[in-house]
């Protein structure tokens, strides 16, 4: 931990989830404390876990559009991003880290020293190269705009060439010899990113292991291994084991992923029930005698939180709620433009209603209600959005629905 405890593990997924939060002064400080709270620098310990920051700090702004302060985090985003590239970059143009770096230690694939090619750190670094070119531009810096492009791209490639197992069919962490040939849930990360985005036919085909008990599906949500392997749970429990169990920094994750990788084709593999069905076991498992919790990780079969009552497990804060709502089951996709655009990932018949209210984007109040039959919210029969009050889309059916210019 760093100075005032602070843990930089799990910053991404807290810039994801205070986005939506209408007051921007709590992430404002958040931010500030860990880029600028070191005597004007970065937190000491900053590097000690990798991180997906700018990426998600443009994900933010894709909510709130508040270029200035997005804008004079930069410089600080774009010097992390070349700490990483002096430390833990590959001669292959790939980076390297520990699995206890990523916050994953115990793993099947990796080691708490072991300087492997992770799909963690690589695709983190492609999102923050997409991330930061498009700052870049925004500055009217063409030339950095042009260099973080072509960053991304070379990572993109590096990825789905050097991270893919062609006989595996998943994305895998990247020995010195080999690849390590074992699913895990890192192999999701991509689509986190939507770095397989245009060549979905080819990689589309890992997410059927979402559906098979053999692979991620358990009881009480999604495994962090493939329960197939015969080194899947083999690790012991209470030292943060990666080798198999429920963890929820993992499941934000792949649910992300899979929302995008949903919404970027017409005919996927698996369907928005799978992506339902998990966000449900996602609810029921936290919980502790009855009262809702969130733990460490859990077990998969029976739901049990393994670190128990230890203090340093309660209300761990590792992962995302109110965005894969907002996000993924109600739909709400951001984007830069004026367009508002809602694809609800919910499956005809499970809901005949739902509303969500008063959510802060891009300077507007946005409503989304679905209502059956009308008798609900008594607005009408189907799917509607509102902005500031004024109904923009209606659709009869849950679906994709794009406002054009309403914003």
């Amino acid at each position: 931990a760093d100075k005032y405890n602070l843990i930089a593990c799990a910053v991404g997924h807290h810039i994801r989830e205070s986005r939506w939060l209408r007051d921007p002064q709590y992430l404002d400080q958040i931010l500030h404390t860990w880029y600028r709270g070191n005597e004007g620098g970065a937190m000491k310990k900053m590097n000690k876990f990798s991180s997906w920051n700018p990426s998600a700090v443009y994900d933010r702004y894709l909510v709130d559009l508040d270029q200035d302060y997005m804008l004079d985090l930069y410089k600080d985003l774009d010097a992390e991003y070349k700490r990483w590239e002096s430390t833990n970059r590959l001669p292959n143009g790939l980076y390297w880290q520990g699995d206890v770096q990523d916050g994953m230690e115990e793993s099947i694939s990796g080691g708490r020293k072991k300087q492997y090619a992770r799909p963690t750190i690589n695709s983190y670094m492609y999102g923050n190269a997409v991330a930061l070119s498009k700052m870049a531009a925004m500055k009217g810096d063409e030339a950095a705009s042009k260099l973080y492009a072509a960053k991304a791209d070379t990572l993109k490639q590096l990825v789905e060439t050097r991270l893919w197992n062609e006989k595996q069919q998943f994305f895998e962490t990247r020995r010195p010899d080999s690849l390590a040939n074992v699913r895990e849930a890192i192999g999701y990360i991509p689509w986190y990113f939507n770095l397989p985005n245009n060549n979905q036919k080819k990689y589309e085909v890992a997410w059927l292991q979402l559906t098979d008990e053999q692979g991620f599906s358990a009881p009480f949500g999604l495994t962090t291994a493939e329960r197939r392997h015969p080194e899947f749970r083999t690790h012991g429990v209470g030292r943060c084991e990666w080798d198999g169990a429920v963890w929820p920094f993992a499941t934000s994750q792949t649910l992300t992923g899979l929302a995008n990788y949903l919404n970027s084709t017409d005919t996927p593999v698996v369907t928005d029930s799978v992506f339902f069905r998990q966000m449900e076991l996602y609810v029921e498992s936290q919980y502790r005698r009855g009262r809702p919790y969130i733990g460490e990780y859990l077990d998969e079969v029976n739901g049990q939180w393994l670190m128990g009552d230890r203090e340093r497990s309660r209300y761990y804060n590792h992962s995302t709620f109110n965005d894969l709502m907002i996000t993924g089951i109600v739909g709400l996709r951001p984007r830069a433009d004026r367009t508002l655009e809602i694809n609800p990932l919910i499956p005809e018949g499970k809901w005949d209603w739902f509303c969500l209210d008063n959510v802060s984007y891009h300077g507007h109040n946005l409503t989304i209600v679905w209502d059956k039959d009308g008798s609900r919210y008594h607005l009408g029969k189907g799917l509607r959005v509102l902005v500031d009050g004024k109904e923009v889309g209606h659709a009869d059916s849950l679906t994709r629905l794009v406002c054009p210019d309403v914003l």
